[in-house]
């Protein structure tokens, strides 16, 4: 089986035009100053901070800290003290952070190209000078050399300059190298990619879009020195993840074609022969694959720790490298996600929601005995809010993770692990301008579904709300249908900036509704697969009844709700406007899906083809399920927003509503982003992006000022 990924070409010059404007916008975000309440640049001067990672001593965190698209490289003492900027490019996005083993330099990769900054600060400098673009760069084990890849072939190159290395030769294209801990050979993952160029009637010919066809991934092994590559354990099925457990033996995971089944396997490198260490089986769908659920080898390479759902919940499992009987180390109605070994191999570290609370996460520890049976499960953080993606220090004495609540956007916290202090918070993301006290934390509320099924929501209401008036609301709907909402500010960037933009809608005279359909994650297995052959049904259908829910609260207006979501919330947010036409007053579609047969082959893949199987297999499915052949229906105002080098909904299925739209007589407004992504990051795009929506609200919804 295929997965495809999408790039517009721009073949000539690509041109849209916004239908509707927002008046007086400055004015607008000047009074909202002068009266105290949130603007939206200063949401846009909130930072994201990610990507952490310990100096070897153990005593320096270098993490990126990220406003408005822009990344730069801080350092942080990791038991607290002050952030310092290492660099001060404002060159865009960063990745593949990592120190020198001397902790003098930090690397981080930038445009393609491998980049230098002394660990105090100074100029970053490129490592080499005069080299074609490259990509997933990783340092070998005695820092002195580093792997990357480069128009889908494997290289080494030493990091002090030298003969560059190339590996592999196609014809399948190399990702993501790691060294093994000897350094002698490099494990990676390949698959063969073609390229398309479409040019649909709709569009014209001088715009070409470029989509990459990829066949499953296949593991595999190269020696640093040059030599024959080795596939690990070929078969069927899409082969990716894989570690290190040892020298010579290496783990991955394999997911079938239908995506009922995930299989963790061990390989040799020496013979490239597999086996079988542990298997999941859904008659549904295998749903763990875009969390952490990778399998994770022991530092000591005799345990494997992995994620399952077989219960009916996301726990943690761990397994015997040489095999056996798994053990699971959590129980109950919650989550686990993101597990990370102790240096020692006898302790897991990782986050998990909390019974009857789902939005809220905890940092947990498990202590194992002998690998045999967890000894303890303790929660080592009991912060409220939420608290991700904890790290250890180089000495297993300290671990930084990600807290956020309604009061913090995401930032660093530091807790050592001998006494169980609180937590140290290392950043502060939240600018001057914003009114920590003034932002509203979200109620968790239920309500019922039109088959009595409860739908968990969180709503946004401000504790000075005048409740003898009725007010306009407004549905958030979250995307991916492999993510949720979070008691407070959201987890991920991506959405970090909607959650932020809702405080301000708030503060500007609206009640919001933020619903975790049928789908989303962190309420068990039958929550998730509730939508299996059934896009835009019954998660649509609790969706639709938060509308009813928002009218019985007596403080909202029925006739002023409106809806608005992005990705999969987009698509489920053209289902209003077109299975609903005139619940909803008015409605913004956000790079939405409109028609899954052009998801399903771009960017396709396994997400698509465990939900619906195959378009020629269900082809009254696909059609039932895509609002493209229903926008005949759509009678409110509705604004539709895309980025033009969208990969994950691609900008062709924005234009095509389009096309749809005007050639069934639709009065639409429309705003193409040239160059901007899925996820909104660019300051003058979240600035034009944010003015735009609040206008189109406060136009057809009406708020009291």
């Amino acid at each position: 089986m295929t997965r495809f990924s999408r790039l517009p070409i721009l073949a000539g010059v690509l041109l849209a035009a916004s239908l509707w404007l927002p008046p007086s916008a400055a004015q607008a975000q000047a009074a909202a100053a002068k009266a105290g309440l949130l603007t939206i640049d200063s949401l846009i001067d909130i930072k994201f901070p990610s990507s952490p990672v310990f100096a070897p001593d153990g005593r320096t965190i270098a993490f990126l800290w990220e406003r408005a698209g822009v990344q730069e490289v801080w350092t942080v003492p990791a038991a607290g003290g002050a952030p310092v900027q290492v660099t001060h490019d404002s060159a865009g996005l960063m990745d593949a952070l990592f120190w020198s083993p001397d902790g003098r330099t930090i690397y981080f990769a930038r445009d393609g190209a491998l980049w230098q900054v002394p660990g105090r600060g100074g100029a970053a400098t490129r490592v080499w000078t005069g080299e074609d673009e490259g990509g997933g760069f990783a340092i070998s084990p005695d820092g002195r050399a580093v792997a990357f890849t480069r128009q889908g072939d494997l290289y080494v190159r030493p990091l002090a300059g030298g003969a560059v290395r190339r590996l592999t030769r196609g014809p399948a294209d190399a990702s993501g190298p790691q060294w093994s801990p000897d350094g002698s050979r490099l494990l990676f993952t390949m698959a063969k990619e073609t390229r398309h160029e479409d040019a649909p009637a709709f569009s014209g010919s001088k715009i070409l879009f470029t989509r990459t066809e990829t066949a499953d991934g296949v593991v595999a092994v190269v020696p640093v020195r040059g030599g024959s590559v080795v596939p690990l354990a070929p078969g069927g099925g899409d082969a990716g993840s894989p570690s290190w457990i040892d020298r010579t033996h290496v783990v991955f995971q394999r997911i079938s074609d239908d995506v009922h089944t995930r299989t963790i396997v061990v390989a040799d490198v020496l013979t490239g022969h597999g086996r079988t260490v542990e298997q999941d089986v859904d008659p549904k769908w295998w749903d763990l694959l875009y969390v952490s659920s990778a399998p994770q080898p022991s530092p000591d390479g005799k345990w494997l720790a992995f994620l399952s759902d077989r219960d009916g919940w996301a726990h943690l499992y761990v397994v015997p490298v040489a095999g056996g009987a798994p053990v699971q180390v959590t129980r109950g109605h919650f989550e686990v996600d993101r597990p990370s070994w102790a240096p020692d191999s006898k302790r897991l570290i990782f986050d998990a929601n909390v019974v009857n609370a789902p939005g809220r996460r905890e940092i947990m520890m498990a202590t194992l005995d002998k690998g045999r049976a967890p000894a303890a499960v303790d929660a080592i953080t009991a912060t409220g809010g939420t608290n991700t993606a904890a790290i250890w220090s180089p000495d297993a004495s300290r671990i930084v993770f990600e807290h956020t609540d309604a009061h913090h956007p995401a930032d660093l916290d530091s807790l050592a692990i001998a006494g169980r202090a609180r937590p140290v918070p290392l950043t502060d993301s939240l600018p001057a301008s914003v009114d920590r006290q003034a932002l509203v934390a979200p109620r968790f509320v239920h309500y019922k579904a039109p088959d009595g099924t409860e739908v968990p929501a969180w709503l946004f209401v401000p504790a000075t709300l005048d409740r003898s008036h009725s007010h306009p609301a407004i549905i958030w709907v979250h995307g991916d249908g492999i993510n949720q909402n979070y008691d407070g500010w959201h987890i991920h960037r991506d959405y970090g900036v909607y959650y932020s933009f809702h405080q301000y809608l708030v503060q500007h005279g609206y009640v919001v509704l933020a619903v975790d359909y049928r789908g989303s994650i962190g309420y068990g297995r039958a929550w998730r697969e509730a939508v299996f052959h059934d896009l835009g049904g019954k998660d649509f259908s609790d969706v639709a009844a938060g509308a009813t829910y928002l009218k019985s609260l007596g403080f909202v207006d029925p006739q002023r709700i409106g809806i608005w979501g992005l990705s999969y919330g987009g698509f489920l947010t053209l289902q209003a406007v077109t299975e609903t036409p005139t619940l909803f007053n008015c409605a913004v579609d956000v790079a939405g899906v409109e028609d899954w047969k052009d998801w399903y082959q771009d960017p396709g893949g396994a997400w698509i083809r465990g939900r619906m199987g195959r378009p020629q297999d269900n082809p009254d499915l696909y059609r039932r399920t895509s609002p493209i052949y229903r926008v005949d229906q759509i009678v409110r105002p509705l604004l539709v927003l895309a980025g033009t080098a969208d990969v994950n909904v691609p900008f062709i299925e924005s234009a095509r509503l389009m096309d749809a739209l005007l050639k069934a007589h639709k009065t639409v407004d429309f705003m193409m982003y040239p160059g901007e992504f899925h996820y909104f990051e660019r300051a003058h795009v979240l600035r034009d992006a944010w003015q735009r929506v609040a206008a189109f609200f406060d136009a057809h919804l009406h708020p009291e000022r």
